[in-house]
């Protein structure tokens, strides 16, 4: 035969292969051509239905982001007990000021789903959708889901034909007094069709396990649940698992009947020989492929993807991942994405991910909800840790329309969503089966606690399960003792009390620190204070206040590096978010929280780099606040932190020294837990550098630091800057993915001419994008701040911001232009490829 038959043979087999799989399953990810409307019609349910008025989407899509911020679109008259209040008030920002409450409507018209045919079903999936999803389908309900943050999924074969239209349309609704923050609004995840042989892989239907890991192999389960007609016997009915690493290589694999006695799922045992281990400096992932047959017929391909690792909680000791201890660096993230809102995006999601490694954070905490999918992959592939939350409320109230309609009715279902959603990903080391429940000091709520965690273990076993707790009391009413991993949302001067109550030997600091800081602004005196409020309303950037619940980054270091039954900690919060402006309660026009390490626009505050000195001591970090632009304040006292991995700094103003200072470690949990340590600050001087007298006179402001051994190591300056001459423009990444949805994150500042950030400066800046892009949204941090996101101009606050640049589908140049009035235009060149 001549190489050109055999190149047409070749090919002609290569089609035949494709092709055959092909009509195994197919998926179409369904984020174009939809339609979407605030008025609640009556009929748009019906394909005929007129929505040439509508406004085109593109999902994922948030309703509320693009406003207006108004302080009527959230008002609460509530009393927030766990904040401490008794008495009903008025707060205004709670959930965010824009506009999410009340209904939307979602259409989608195909010409015909592709792939069916009789024999084969289609299955709708969403990632979530918020809220009170009704889905249609040719205009009969097809499914319900109450709960905005779970996934959920519907087959719809029933309701279709073969070749024939379809229209899809959702109906959303947001009651409210809902949410105790900004949740978003509509079809704020992925929609996705699946088509796929009647003999088929369930709907997240693997279960990989790991449960014996060894340095020179790991046994490996596989629980595969198969859906096929009633008339199919199960004898008939085969899978061919093929476990492949992390370079595609496979490296086991097996065949297996399903029996009679399976009862829809079949069990595989796997051993791999020296595995690669899923960890946080390598994320190694597997991948196991499920063939389907039937009666000889190869009906489906199923890929699940999964790492080789253990975890274990030790009784006095902590918690341990392939068999050494890890203390979690954690924090707690809201699922906003700040000026995107609540619509997922995965450049976002990784962005934020980059940042917390960054400083040294190696796990989050999903508050208070069910987070996405994208969040959960792209933790798993970077080496992030995840506890995933469920809920915030079970049966019991916190909202009027909270979860507590749906409980008795939805728990269960939602609890098997979310675990059989994201229980092959190795970055998922907690379930948490809530947050600050009031069922914690009620008659039978240890009942109700320890059913909510066994659905968790009846569905997952091999994690343990754990939630925030927040009353002194659950840890005398056996309530923090039914837990597998007692959580402790605060109240640190009770851990070593908790502990004598807890038979676990173990706790978890689930929710911890709560303190405030607006980036760039620094109050006088510096002193540590509850609760306080300024007219600006913005909280100072020395770290030293906190919530009347709450305490300093400090509190919480010194507990696990003393305690060894401590496990670690989850900062309130990785990132300022939406809603819960808090101190300030009912102060329009703050809408956004302060407790975050990074602001709003993801920018670091200080607190940053005093967590990344704690958390990342193996890299350097010398960081000098505040700014040195206090004009008016000349002999004034403006006290200079400096947080640093190094033991001793010296300082200098102008080059005359202002004293060594080394950070005391003769401070200790027990000699500085009294009233007098606390107001002194007298903790915080074993983790940061505190110089309280120095006086202000323009110039420079130099630190030199010292190792252990006296040696010079690294210096820093921050200068008086002068006049505003020029803009910045810092690209988080210059070449994009040309897919309409890729992000560039631009930290806008405004520099001296000799290149000085000047931290007064308010100028509003203007943007224009040519090219392969289009400008999506910008922030600039401050809470107060109600310019629409979407627009593209913003002030500057305290002379930075955030310009966020979106990809088209397109590949190109892209140029982003800024100007701000008096100074030369600035441009910044990247690409999409």
């Amino acid at each position: 035969m001549d190489k050109k038959p055999k190149a047409l043979f070749a090919l002609l087999l290569l089609c035949l292969a494709t092709g055959t799989a092909a009509q195994q399953r197919t998926e179409l990810l369904l984020d174009k051509g939809w339609k979407f409307t605030r008025q609640d019609a009556p009929g748009s349910e019906v394909p005929g239905h007129d929505d040439s008025a509508w406004q085109a989407v593109t999902l994922p899509h948030d309703w509320a982001i693009y406003g207006p911020f108004d302080v009527a679109n959230d008002l609460q008259n509530v009393a927030i007990t766990q904040d401490g209040q008794t008495e009903a008030m008025t707060h205004a920002g709670r959930t965010g000021g824009l506009p999410f409450v009340g209904c939307g409507w979602y259409r989608r018209a195909l010409d015909s789903i592709p792939g069916l045919r009789p024999g084969r079903h289609a299955v709708l999936t969403f990632d979530g959708a918020m809220s009170h999803a009704r889905v249609y389908v040719n205009g009969h309900q097809a499914v319900y889901w109450p709960y905005g943050y779970n996934s959920f999924h519907t087959d719809i074969t029933p309701l279709v034909k073969p070749g024939q239209p379809v229209t899809l349309a959702v109906r959303l609704e947001n009651l409210p007094e809902s949410s105790r923050w900004y949740p978003g609004a509509g079809l704020y995840r992925n929609v996705h069709l699946t088509v796929a042989d009647e003999v088929r892989v369930a709907t997240w239907g693997t279960q990989v396990t790991t449960p014996v890991v060894e340095k020179d192999f790991a046994r490996v389960e596989v629980k595969t649940t198969l859906l096929f007609p009633a008339q199919t016997a199960p004898g008939t009915i085969r899978v061919r698992t093929v476990l492949k690493d992390p370079q595609g290589r496979t490296v086991a694999e097996g065949t297996k009947t399903l029996s009679a006695r399976d009862g829809g799922t079949l069990r595989q045992e796997f051993f791999v020989d020296n595995p690669r281990l899923w960890t946080c400096q390598a994320p190694a992932l597997y991948h196991a492929e499920s063939q389907v047959y039937a009666g000889g017929r190869h009906t489906d391909t199923y890929h699940t993807r999964f790492g080789i690792r253990s975890i274990e909680v030790v009784r006095g000791k902590g918690f341990y991942l392939n068999g050494e201890r890890v203390t979690f660096r954690g924090v707690c993230n809201h699922h906003d994405l700040g000026p995107l809102g609540a619509a997922v995006n995965d450049a976002a999601i990784r962005r934020q991910i980059r940042l917390l490694q960054g400083m040294g954070c190696n796990a989050i905490r999903t508050a208070h909800n069910i987070p996405a999918p994208e969040l959960v992959a792209a933790c798993d592939e970077m080496g992030m840790m995840l506890m995933v939350e469920s809920f915030d409320e079970w049966k019991v109230p916190k909202m009027k329309n909270g979860y507590n309609l749906h409980f008795d009715e939805w728990v269960e279902k939602d609890v098997r969503n979310l675990v059989e959603r994201y229980r092959n990903s190795p970055s998922v080391m907690f379930w948490s089966s809530g947050n600050e429940i009031p069922e914690q000091i009620i008659a039978g709520g240890a009942r109700r606690s320890q059913y909510v965690q066994d659905l968790f273990h009846k569905y997952d076993p091999t994690r343990p399960c754990t939630q925030g707790i927040s009353y002194p009391q659950a840890f005398g009413n056996n309530y923090a003792a039914l837990q597998d991993v007692p959580g402790v949302n605060y109240a640190t001067p009770h851990y070593r009390d908790f502990h004598d109550k807890l038979p676990q030997d173990v706790l978890l600091g689930t929710e911890t620190a709560s303190t405030f800081s607006s980036r760039g602004v620094y109050k006088f005196p510096v002193e540590r204070r509850l609760m306080a409020t300024y007219d600006d309303h913005q909280c100072s950037s020395y770290d030293v206040e906190h919530a009347g619940w709450s305490d300093l980054p400090e509190d919480n270091f010194i507990q696990y590096e003393e305690l060894p039954y401590d496990m670690g900690e989850f900062v309130w919060t990785g990132f300022d978010y939406l809603g819960e402006p808090t101190p300030y309660y009912g102060h329009w026009p703050s809408h956004s929280s302060m407790f975050g390490i990074f602001d709003l626009a993801g920018l670091p505050k200080d607190r940053y780099y005093l967590y990344r000195s704690v958390w990342k001591p193996e890299e350097e970090t010398l960081h000098i606040l505040p700014h040195w632009n206090w004009e008016g304040h000349e002999g004034d006292t403006i006290p200079v932190f400096v947080y640093t991995n190094y033991p001793t700094v010296e300082l200098f103003i102008n080059g005359k020294s202002q004293g060594k200072r080394t950070k005391d470690t003769t401070v200790t949990l027990a000699n500085s837990s009294d009233e007098e340590s606390t107001r002194t600050l007298k903790r915080l001087k074993r983790y940061r550098l505190m110089w309280m007298d120095t006086r202000y006179e323009p110039g420079t402001v130099k630190a030199v630091a010292y190792d252990k051994d006296g040696n010079r190591k690294a210096e820093v300056e921050v200068r008086t800057a002068g006049r505003p001459h020029r803009l910045e423009l810092v690209p988080d990444r210059r070449v994009l993915a040309a897919d309409g949805k890729d992000l560039c994150f631009v930290t806008v500042r405004v520099v001296d001419k000799d290149g000085n950030l000047c931290p007064n400066a308010q100028l509003q800046v203007n943007y224009k994008v040519k090219g392969a892009g289009t400008y999506r949204a910008g922030a600039n941090g401050d809470p107060t701040c109600v310019a629409p996101f979407h627009l593209p101009r913003m002030t500057l606050f305290n002379g930075m911001m955030t310009a966020i640049v979106q990809s088209k589908e397109s590949p190109g140049g892209i140029v982003l232009e800024a100007t701000a009035k008096g100074l030369p235009r600035a441009r910044l060149a990247i690409e999409s490829r």
